[in-house]
């Protein structure tokens, strides 16, 4: 059964009050699939764990532009504009940013034996305020 994103007392979103904090320390922290860290209007940020082996799994985000940063770890970007063609592939480790335009197919996987780190920051906001994930759907199936 899939696990769909929730809002608990893990939740580490604080927006959308104003908010300063060393991202690379709270990516680490996070031990979530995907936890929203701050929620605006306009913008989103949330820290994402890929396990080793693991994968965001091919997905698009229509009216969404996507920044992904990788805070820790090495993997596989992809991207395309079509769900089975990627138009670039590309090898991504710590420091590396991936800009998802509105609309692009996309994918990250974990190449390593342990935990891929990522930011990401969406506008507009993607997922609701204070989503928790554990685990991607991906693999509650």
């Amino acid at each position: 059964m899939a696990q769909t994103p929730t809002t608990t007392d893990k939740s580490l979103d604080m927006g959308p009050e104003p908010y300063i904090t060393d991202v690379d320390r709270m990516a680490v922290i996070n031990k979530d699939y995907r936890n929203a860290l701050w929620t605006g209007e306009h913008l989103q940020m949330t820290l994402m764990t890929i396990p080793p082996g693991g994968e965001i799994g091919t997905e698009i985000h229509h009216d969404t532009d996507q920044f992904v940063r990788v805070e820790q770890g090495r993997g596989i970007a992809s991207m395309g504009s079509d769900k089975n063609m990627n138009d670039i592939r590309q090898y991504v480790r710590i420091g590396d940013v991936i800009f998802v335009p509105a609309g692009t197919w996309h994918n990250v996987m974990n190449t390593e034996n342990f935990p891929l780190r990522l930011s990401a920051v969406y506008g507009p906001p993607h997922h609701p305020r204070g989503t928790v994930q554990a685990v991607s759907e991906q693999s509650a199936h």
